[in-house]
């Protein structure tokens, strides 16, 4: 008894089930002005018909708009459709006086709307309520269909059946396909950015051990170099000096751990980093290659501190590789501003828009240009403008962050 419940209620909820919101686009106005036509079509034809044979001009109008409705409904409620015409092919089987000879009470064009529903459902409804809809679809078809018809009717309500599972199955699997791919690109995204970061640390190293080294060289020569140093001065330059020691210490172990074991290259510890001066070399090669650019220099490069000198040439470096890359043969502008005590601007334009080529969609390149300005407390943007694609930098010249989150907030302030 319980299991006969649990069927039926399985039953009523396919006869009731619910619509939910679809996200497509609406159709373009052509299109819905066909489908209406189409809809005053079926409905003037049935009501004309069923008016014929039932002799009624309200049932054949009511009949007409149950066979017309799941036409407007089929796209955005089909489960609603469904409904619809299920309803109507009880309706017609049981008032329409059939001529003697007709296979089935219905007209033609009711027949058909009524597998496009049902296709239509199965196709975006789950598999168990598409088996409950041909259980009742068979059960109409078995009570209004004459015995030597109902088995091909039942085939042809099958094969539709089974074409609508396999569609719904393939957008399925097409649908999962997509989602796989796009989570495959935010965890390949995500795994770029923390490359690009354990890169920028590897980089740095040197900036930071050869400030370090300093400090420890010039601690521990102090007693030496000053003349009549007190006891407690030369106690205090020996603990500058062995927690400088220290610090490198634990920067190197810490370096150690960021560093892939595939990295390939020379020891970042000894290996010297590209400063601002070498950006000339940067542009000849460029240059050399065949493309058509210029460069500006203003500014006391002297004053800009290592770490910004680094993270500009690597900005400078990327941003010519995209140039180069999307909008080959477009002369390209490189201009380093540096502004005393306060920051140095970068621009990296080129004159054409790389559309021709491709859209520009944001790549790793550009996730690990951001990840450096920002390191820095600066700012990047990189976008398609009036004219060209062009890449713009704001480094801070200062390692104090109070410094920079005032020089952030003058910025707003401007804003």
């Amino acid at each position: 008894m319980r299991v006969i419940r649990r069927r039926l209620r399985s039953a009523a909820s396919v006869v009731l089930a619910r619509d939910t919101p679809d996200p497509r686009m609406p159709l373009p106005a052509l299109w819905v002005g066909v489908g209406y036509l189409v809809a005053a079509g079926l409905w003037v034809i049935t009501a004309t018909e069923y008016n014929q044979l039932n002799k009624g001009t309200f049932s054949a109008l009511l009949l007409a708009a149950l066979v017309v409705a799941p036409v407007l409904l089929m796209r955005r409620r089909p489960a609603l459709a469904w409904q619809v015409s299920f309803v109507g092919l009880i309706i017609a089987g049981v008032s329409v006086n059939a001529m003697p000879d007709a296979p089935w009470p219905w007209h033609p064009a009711q027949i058909l709307v009524a597998l496009l529903a049902f296709g239509w459902f199965g196709i975006h409804r789950r598999r168990a309520e598409l088996l409950w809809a041909l259980v009742l679809t068979g059960a109409v078809v078995i009570v209004f269909v004459k015995n030597p018809n109902s088995l091909a009717v039942m085939m042809l309500v099958l094969a539709v059946t089974i074409t609508a599972d396999q569609i719904r199955r393939r957008r399925e699997a097409q649908r999962g396909l997509v989602e796989e791919e796009a989570r495959t690109e935010q965890e390949k995204a995500r795994r770029a950015v923390l490359e690009e970061r354990t890169r920028i640390a590897r980089e740095l190293h040197d900036v930071v051990a050869h400030h370090m080294s300093l400090i420890v060289v010039r601690a521990e020569t102090a007693p030496y170099r000053l003349d009549g140093m007190p006891d407690e001065a030369r106690e205090e330059f020996a603990g500058i000096a062995a927690a400088s020691r220290e610090a490198l210490t634990e920067m190197r172990r810490l370096l150690g751990v960021l560093r892939s074991e595939d990295a390939e290259g020379a020891d970042p510890s000894r290996a010297p980093q590209p400063q601002l001066d070498d950006v000339a070399v940067l542009v000849e090669t460029a240059r050399a290659a065949g493309v058509d650019i210029t460069l500006t220099l203003t500014g006391d490069r002297a004053s800009v501190p290592s770490a910004v000198q680094l993270t500009a040439y690597r900005i400078v470096q990327e941003a010519l590789s995209n140039a180069t890359r999307h909008a080959p043969g477009a002369p390209v502008r490189v201009s380093l501003d540096v502004w005393p005590d306060r920051e140095l601007r970068l621009l990296v334009a080129n004159d054409v828009d790389p559309a021709p080529n491709g859209p520009v969609r944001p790549g790793l390149g550009l996730a690990g240009m951001r990840e450096r300005a920002t390191a820095l407390g600066g700012r990047l943007t990189a976008g398609p403008g009036p004219d060209g694609f062009a890449v713009r930098a704001t480094l801070p010249l200062t390692d104090d962050p109070l410094l920079i989150e005032k020089t952030d907030d003058s910025a707003a302030d401007r804003r």
